[in-house]
């Protein structure tokens, strides 16, 4: 069987230099364009097994976007619907009318913008989020601990010169995530901006057939987030990858590409069902 075409180019978006990988599968003369995101902090590397997955039935394409892997980093604190825009003109810019979407983490949040706007709905066919973020989550009580040390460094840095701002780092290294340690200084407006939207209420106006696939164990975007995207979002189905955590789709690979290459090119079974090793526990139909 004949090898398919794969190549990695930097592609110009609105003057940004954006690394890009593009596989498209031998002998099939009119594949299904897919375009692969992934999540905060990550890179196309992240996507490995999903582009090795798919890579003989669909035709995939995985940006870094920007600010992250080998792009360039963004001109100013981006939102959701700033990378979603991107998505867009990075799709018009190698000549796609309509694609599918897969999205992992905030990379589905940003297929969630993208697919709910009134300017860009159209063109998108069928998505696949796994371990998708954008739900507001439920706080504890050491959170909102943390928020009020955080502005009392903030408060210190403004007033107290010197010292002030060696408190605010101090406290910063104790209260912040890791994604905001991990950030450049240049990305940290971004992350604040597309943490705090709550995209919640664009679940019930997507109309593109989606299907989503969780771990069971994903700590970072839990079970309920899933359950939730499943009633709102309109036929959805979910699938469950019994001990699979946040990065399920790399943790699972083999049932993850099974089931998104069945979805993605003949259109799946509507429906949840819950895939774990030989153990495939359905759900079809079923509601939290």
């Amino acid at each position: 069987m004949p090898a398919p075409s794969e190549t990695t180019s930097t592609v110009t978006v609105d003057g940004l230099r954006v690394r890009v990988a593009r596989t498209r599968p031998a002998g099939i003369a009119d594949p299904p364009v897919v375009i692969v995101l992934h999540g905060w902090g990550a890179h196309i590397e992240a996507l490995g097994s999903i582009l090795a997955g798919l890579r003989d039935q669909v035709e995939l394409i995985a940006p870094d976007l920007p600010g992250h892997g080998r792009s360039d980093m963004v001109p100013g604190a981006w939102t959701n619907a700033d990378y979603a825009r991107f998505v867009v003109k990075l799709a018009d810019a190698l000549g796609i009318g309509r694609f599918a979407l897969i999205g992992h983490s905030r990379g589905a949040a940003i297929a969630l913008v993208l697919a709910t706007e009134p300017d860009s709905r159209d063109r998108v066919e069928r998505m696949v989020f796994t371990g998708a973020a954008g739900i507001k989550p439920r706080r504890r009580a050491a959170y909102y601990g943390k928020v009020g040390m955080a502005k009392v460094g903030k408060a210190a840095a403004k007033v107290g010169g010197a010292p002030g701002r060696k408190l605010q780092e101090s406290i910063r290294g104790r209260v912040a995530s890791a994604d905001w340690l991990a950030a450049p200084e240049a990305l940290r407006g971004t992350l604040r901006n597309v943490l705090a939207e709550d995209l919640s209420p664009r679940l019930p106006q997507v109309s593109a057939p989606t299907l989503l696939m969780w771990g069971d164990r994903d700590d970072d975007t839990p079970m309920w987030m899933a359950e939730k995207m499943e009633r709102e979002i309109p036929g959805a189905g979910l699938v469950v990858l019994r001990g699979g955590g946040h990065y399920a789709y790399a943790e699972q690979a083999g049932q993850f590409n099974v089931v998104a290459a069945h979805f993605l090119t003949q259109g799946g079974r509507r429906g949840g069902a819950a895939v774990g090793g030989a153990d495939a526990d359905a759900r079809a139909g079923a509601r939290p």
